[in-house]
Formats: structure tokens, sequence, C-alpha cells
């Protein structure tokens, strides 16, 4: 009997020392397979999707002192002497040569040599009737006016203002300057036409754009220094064009002049008229029917 409690006694030993070691070896089981609530594995953050204030703009902002290199100059301008000029002088084409102004008008249409200090005129050529008078231009001896929907040009003596023959072109007739080789025509439209200056076949043309934008209604021309500077119809301001590329280089703001010479705001009495001193340095503007011509320098807008 002894013997039973003994075998007993050692049976419930072994059951008890078994299920210890079971309890302890779970404990190291559970300890290195640690469950997600025990020892979390880390969570993977998505990539972080842009927003316009997270993602820095790529494309540089300017600031309202920055300009694009490619960008026009701005102009204003300043009055270095103020001259008479006839009312009744519809200006379309302007050149100043050997001391004098010489003017193309329409509506009531003329040739002028005209008197810089006086504003009188000299001498005057009246055109027939059916012709509307635009552009003009010297050319050595002989000074080349345009005519606007006849498709007719007049080439004259400067001296005397005789006629001497005439040409014809296909488009109209707007504005007229010389660059010493070539002539260069407007219509009206953004195109810049090259005549040459002996037969004036056209031998070329270019089109007037500010960036990407084209330059419509280019009026009266003169050459400055490489440049065409370009009255823009209906606008009181000068564009500054390369006339190799039609790229407008800078923009010569004058619409004060307009107010002090246009108080009546006359639709048709804009500005128009640009002659250059290539001497003197000297740049002077008017307009039609204005009152007054002006020399004017003209700075960068600050």
């Amino acid at each position: 009997m002894k013997k039973q409690y003994v075998a007993i006694a050692v049976f419930v030993l072994a059951v008890l020392v078994i299920g210890a070691l079971a309890i302890s070896l779970s404990g190291l089981v559970s300890f290195d397979g640690a469950s997600p609530t025990q020892s979390p594995t880390p969570t993977q953050t998505p990539f972080p999707t842009a927003s316009p204030t997270q993602s820095p703009n790529l494309t540089p902002t300017l600031s309202p002192t920055q300009t694009p290199s490619n960008s026009p100059t701005l102009y204003t301008y300043n009055i270095v002497q103020t001259y008479p000029h006839d009312t009744n002088a519809f200006t379309e084409g302007l050149v100043f040569d050997s001391g004098y102004l010489y003017e193309s008008t329409g509506e009531s249409s003329s040739l002028r040599r005209v008197d810089l200090t006086s504003g009188n005129e000299l001498k005057e050529v009246n055109l027939p009737a059916e012709y509307f008078g635009e552009g003009l231009t010297v050319i050595n001896d002989t000074l080349i006016q345009l005519t606007w929907q006849n498709h007719v040009g007049f080439i004259y003596d400067k001296a005397t203002l005789s006629l001497l023959g005439n040409f014809s072109y296909s488009m109209e007739g707007w504005g007229l300057t010389y660059d010493g080789n070539r002539l260069i025509m407007s219509d009206g439209t953004s195109n810049l036409y090259f005549l040459d200056a002996t037969t004036f076949q056209r031998i070329g043309q270019v089109s007037v754009h500010d960036g990407n934008t084209s330059v419509t209604n280019i009026n009266e021309l003169e050459y400055v220094n490489g440049d065409v500077y370009a009255n823009i119809w209906m606008q009181q301001k000068i564009a500054i064009i390369n006339p190799q590329t039609g790229q407008v280089k800078g923009w010569i703001d004058l619409s004060g002049l307009y107010q002090i010479n246009n108080p009546s705001n006359i639709p048709d009495n804009v500005l128009n008229g640009i002659a250059y001193d290539a001497k003197t340095n000297r740049l002077f503007v008017t307009g039609k029917d204005w009152p007054n011509l002006y020399q004017i320098t003209i700075t960068p807008k600050k």
C-alpha cells in the first residue's frame, strides 16, 4: 500500500514538474515570437502626395521689379525742346535732313519742307485729290513718299520738291524709313517689308512681335542707330524694333503728350511722326494736327 502511495506521489510530482517545464517553455516561445501588440513592426509611410504648399514651384516667379532677360525695356521721356507744329498737318510721315523737317500729310495731302524752329512751311507740294499721303524718307538727294491705298509711291528731288518719278507696290502704304541700304515699309499689319532702294522691289519681310504676341497697326517709321522706331496706330507709344528679328526691344510711353496736344480727345488726332537727326542725336515726335512738335530724350522706367 505504501508502495502505491509512493508511486502516486512520484506520478503527481512528475506531472507537476512537466507542467512547470511546459509553462516555462511557453513563456520562452512567446517572447521569441512576439505578437504585434507586444513588439509592433514599423508601419511603412506612403510617399507624400505633393500639394502646392509642399512642392515648390520649379518655374521662377518674378517679383514686380524683375523682368525676363528678353522682355522689352519700358521707357519714359523728357522734353528737351518744344516747337510749333501746324494744326492742319495730318502727319503721316516725318523726317529730318540737313537742318530741315520734311513732312508728308494725309487728308489735304501734301509734301512739305518745314523750318524746325518756327514750324513754318518753306515749300509745299499738294498731291492730287485721289491720293492720301503716307510715309516719307530721304535717300541721298531724293524724297520717297508713299500713298495709302493707291499702291503708288512718289520720288521727288529733295531740293526743289519736283516730282521725278513713281513706283508701285502691292500692299497698303503706311510708314517708310531707310537704313542706308534698304527701304523699310509698313502696311498697318504686323509686317515690316524691305524694298530695294533702287528698284523699289520687295526683297524681304519680317513679322514684328513682343515675345510671342504679334504687334499690329505698325504706322510711321524711323531708323535710329540700328533699330526701327515705330508708331502704333491709335496707341500713345512707340515700339523699338530689331529689324533683323522683328522682336520689340523697347516701348516708349508718350501718353502724356497726347493729353497735352489733344485735350478734346479727337479720335484721329493720334501720336504719329518720328524724326531723328543723326548728326546731333536728336529725336523728334509729333502727332496728327498737333500744335506742338517735341525734341525728347528717353530713359528706362524705374
